[in-house]
């Protein structure tokens, strides 16, 4: 139920979200921050998110019946993470507000989906930028695969729940691919050429009801064993690229007819841009908005999923780093220790830590932001980054 678009959601009503990891807890407290009250759903009983709404229904995605508590207790619900079964969203959709929708959840979440959906859309230069790709379903794909077409050294990735560097392994030839393929089990993949990288970016932004944008400045994103590490910002920083794949972007959340908040992420390579995934829902790259603007990307999501007008971003530190922490940093010398995060303590930064109950290998554990204060270059805070990390991890 994709009620009256201009209808907007009172306070009085309650605001549900599935999925209740760190992205669902900055949701939640958005929402309340601006009188809202949060239902959670999601399986995980020490969910973050569920730790602080005023509901937490602790069931799986496919539980009807707790779908149907989950319609009863709230009038609009959103996704935390694209995994959530888009068979879960079409089921609450029929009866409460569901943004972004099923449909543009059930394109992001398959990457076989998603790239074929963005290798269609059409742009004034021609077709959306989408590196060489191929679908791999059989071991009869990988035997017809023409020697012609560029594709290796590729990367095999399985088309659903891969994140972070997961379900991911690279290949230079066929034989390679075929026993990637069936370390996968033979689940349906994509078989992505391997560009010659100089930069990876995402862009950050939130579409409204009646499709207006804001979008967030360009930021550009380190990664370390497929998983974010830095994402740097400078506002002043525009150019004729940054404008081009914006629009590109916007076009993107067009075509899915896309209401809420979304990153789409870029590479460039060989001075071409490429786009590499969407990101249906706030992104790791966005949490420098949480400390470097008035408006962040969670209250941007609350803001669209009620059907309000989304608020002018508010840039009050235009130059920051975002640093991830992972739970490989409670595990240094082989021994699990409290990280020591009284040692980085200092004006403009800004330490985030989400409430997980343990840390894991790769597991995301917090972040913290380091804005740049008075001259301060962007070098000069990326060094400052890079001093906080290595502080961390020797004591």
């Amino acid at each position: 139920m994709q009620s009256n678009l201009g209808e907007i959601i009172k306070t009085s009503k309650s605001l549900g979200i599935l999925g209740g990891g760190q992205l669902g807890k900055f949701f939640t407290a958005a929402a309340q921050k601006m009188g809202y009250s949060v239902v959670v759903f999601d399986p995980d009983k020490q969910s973050p998110a569920g730790k602080i709404a005023e509901k937490h229904i602790c069931k799986l995605y496919n539980d009807l019946e707790a779908l149907d508590e989950l319609k009863s207790s709230c009038t609009a619900v959103t996704t935390e993470f694209e995994n959530v079964p888009a068979e879960t969203l079409r089921y609450l959709e029929k009866d409460i507000v569901v943004r972004p929708s099923s449909k543009a959840i059930a394109i992001a979440q398959n990457r076989i989906k998603e790239k074929n959906f963005l290798k269609k859309i059409k742009t004034p230069e021609g077709l959306m930028p989408v590196g060489n790709f191929l679908v791999i379903d059989s071991i009869d794909s990988i035997n017809n695969i023409d020697e012609r077409f560029k594709i290796f050294p590729g990367i095999l990735k399985i088309a659903q729940f891969g994140y972070d560097g997961k379900g991911q392994i690279h290949v230079n030839n066929k034989n390679e691919l075929k026993a990637a393929f069936k370390t996968f089990n033979s689940v349906p993949c994509t078989l992505e050429l391997k560009l010659n990288l100089e930069s990876e970016f995402s862009v950050v932004l939130a579409r409204s009801v009646d499709g207006k944008f804001i979008v967030y400045p360009t930021i550009k994103n380190s990664h370390n064993s497929g998983i974010l590490e830095f994402s740097s910002i400078t506002y002043e920083d525009i150019s004729s690229l940054d404008s081009h794949y914006i629009n590109l972007t916007k076009r993107i959340a067009n075509e899915l007819n896309y209401i809420g908040v979304m990153a789409v992420e870029w590479f460039v390579a060989e001075g071409n841009i490429f786009v590499n995934e969407i990101a249906p829902r706030p992104h790791n790259s966005g949490h420098f908005s949480i400390d470097a603007c008035v408006y962040d990307q969670f209250d941007q999501q609350v803001l669209a999923l009620t059907g309000n007008e989304l608020k002018k971003i508010e840039i009050e530190f235009p130059r920051s780093v975002m640093l991830n922490i992972l739970g490989d940093l409670w595990f240094r010398d082989g021994v699990q220790k409290e990280p020591k995060f009284e040692m980085i303590a200092g004006l403009g930064i800004n330490l985030h830590l989400y409430g997980k109950a343990e840390p894991r290998i790769g597991r995301k554990m917090g972040h913290i932001t380091i804005l740049g204060l008075g001259d301060e270059k962007q070098q000069d805070i990326m060094k400052k980054a890079c001093s906080i990390r290595d502080i961390l991890w020797k004591n």
